[in-house]
């Protein structure tokens, strides 16, 4: 299949090179500004996410704002292919499309909300280095040839290093470490993986691979194995998922919205795309075991969280049994599985970052995480309360919320199977869904409901304006999102097609 550089494909180019300018921008204000420059970062940050809100609007007609009903194929949206290296057949290949768009959207808009927050408290490094990851994510999400892919997925490395380590907490340097070694050895199975498939099949484009893979089952199989755990360690997967407590618990709020809002969907959405579409048949051969691995970290994830005591801790091993939940979605390799997964990637990304905001509020107020010292919020700031009440149910899953329609539509992708194998996971899926309701209405039990503590009575109650600035997009998307499910999943349905090499619908 041949395709063509759209008119408009320069909005590809300019979505990574606005956050890059103004990542150099920002570094080169002089110290003696430093608020001058968050805000010079937030300007930047605002300009990227209307540049991605401006992409359905300008798309060809024939896709539609949200369709491309009738169009065969992986078809992107908007298309930019450029020579590169040519000694090597090496092309900077962009585009966009129904599965990527809602994770540049949601890039866009956490970026921004969090090159906000550090207005009011950060740093002009911190802001520079939230527009330096905002680069690699997006680009993650627009690359459409492996060798770029994995450039792009590298880019996120140093910058998230660099922000645990110098604004987190007591801890931050071992939790940035930890975070590092287990990325690289992510990197390096990929890179296996990557190199493997292009000298195999010649190319490393993603739409000539996903629309007629020239790779034998015996190499889809290895190369799928090896995506499989490079993309679990960075999404985290259990059993892979331990480097993510620690950074979560030292990074600062802006760090661990952005880490489990979008960074962690690069794994989740590299194994969508690259996994599943350059290897279907190593992805059939192994989706019993990711099926598996998916019910186990659901599980694993809800009993672990019944157990915390701390606020962070908890939120971020929440996000291990919602990534299970995605897995499963996946292994089930059926559109309504990815579907599941897709939407499963998007509403995590806000109520999760949602949450992130508000537990990040909370420890910085009382100057604790711990659960045994926060109690009777609810009496002390009803509106913070209200809000994190909003988000537990959210999270949990309750019907008309975001989060419901990823975890109830996975489950119902594995019974749809109908085998016994997948029933069973189905049911031991939905099993630990009722976990989740537990540790979550645990945690608004200890925190907001009895008499307020010492460390509740200091904090201040009141929401700041830049607080509710922050905090209304998510909410409302969360709302929206769990009301219509289809403004992220419209028009996904023959791009799913091509990626299962025209499975089953």
């Amino acid at each position: 299949m041949t395709l063509t550089t759209d008119s408009w494909s320069f909005l590809l180019v300019a979505m990574l090179a606005v956050p890059a300018a103004g990542a150099a921008v920002v570094a080169l204000v002089p110290a003696a500004h430093d608020r001058q420059a968050r805000i010079v970062a937030t300007a930047f940050a605002a300009v990227t996410f209307l540049l991605t809100l401006a992409v359905p609007v300008v798309v060809p007609d024939e896709f539609g704002w949200f369709s491309i009903d009738g169009v065969p194929g992986l078809v992107p949206w908007l298309n930019l292919e450029l020579p590169w290296v040519p000694a090597l057949g090496l092309e900077f290949h962009l585009g966009v499309d129904a599965i990527s768009y809602p994770l540049v959207v949601l890039t866009g808009l956490l970026t921004l909300l969090c090159c906000a927050y550090t207005v009011k408290t950060g740093a002009r490094a911190l802001a520079a280095l939230l527009l330096v990851l905002e680069v690699g994510i997006l680009g993650t999400f627009l690359a459409l040839d492996l060798i770029l892919f994995f450039i792009f997925f590298e880019v996120v490395l140093l910058p998230m290093y660099a922000v645990i380590a110098g604004w987190g907490g007591p801890d931050r340097r071992r939790a940035a470490r930890k975070f590092v070694l287990y990325t690289l050895a992510g990197s390096v199975l990929l890179l296996i993986g990557v190199v493997t498939v292009v000298s195999q099949a010649g190319t490393g484009d993603l739409t000539f691979l996903t629309d007629a893979s020239p790779l034998s089952r015996n190499v889809q199989c290895l190369v799928f194995a090896l995506f499989a755990v490079a993309f679990a360690i960075k999404a985290p997967l259990w059993p892979l998922h331990t480097w993510l407590p620690d950074a979560h618990t030292e990074a600062p709020t802006a760090g661990s919205v952005i880490l489990a809002g979008v960074l962690l969907k690069m794994g989740t959405y590299g194994l969508i795309r690259v996994g599943v579409g350059v290897a279907p048949d190593g992805a059939s051969w192994a989706a019993p075991v990711l099926a598996i691995l998916a019910v186990v970290a659901i599980l694993a994830g809800s009993l672990i969280c019944l157990r915390q005591r701390e606020l962070k801790r908890l939120i971020a091993y929440s996000s291990v049994g919602h990534m299970g939940f995605v897995l499963l979605g996946i292994a089930t390799l059926t559109v309504t599985g990815i579907q599941a997964a897709l939407i499963g990637n998007v509403a995590h990304g806000l109520i999760t970052g949602l949450l992130f905001f508000l537990v990040g509020t909370i420890k910085d107020r009382t100057g604790t995480g711990s659960l045994d010292q926060l109690s009777g919020l609810r009496e002390h700031s009803p509106r913070l309360a209200g809000l994190l009440g909003f988000a537990a149910i959210a999270s949990l899953g309750l019907p008309g919320l975001a989060g419901f329609w990823g975890e109830a539509f996975a489950v119902v992708a594995a019974v749809q199977r109908d085998d016994p194998f997948w029933v069973t996971c189905g049911v031991f899926a939905a099993v630990g869904g009722a976990l989740t309701a537990a540790y979550f209405l645990r945690l608004l039990r200890r925190v907001t409901h009895g008499p307020a503590t010492p460390a509740v009575r200091s904090s201040r109650s009141a929401i700041s304006a830049g607080e509710w600035v922050a905090w209304a997009p998510l909410v409302l998307l969360t709302l929206a999102v769990g009301v219509a499910p289809a403004l992220i999943l419209s028009g996904t349905d023959l791009p799913i097609v091509s990626l299962l090499g025209g499975g089953r619908p």
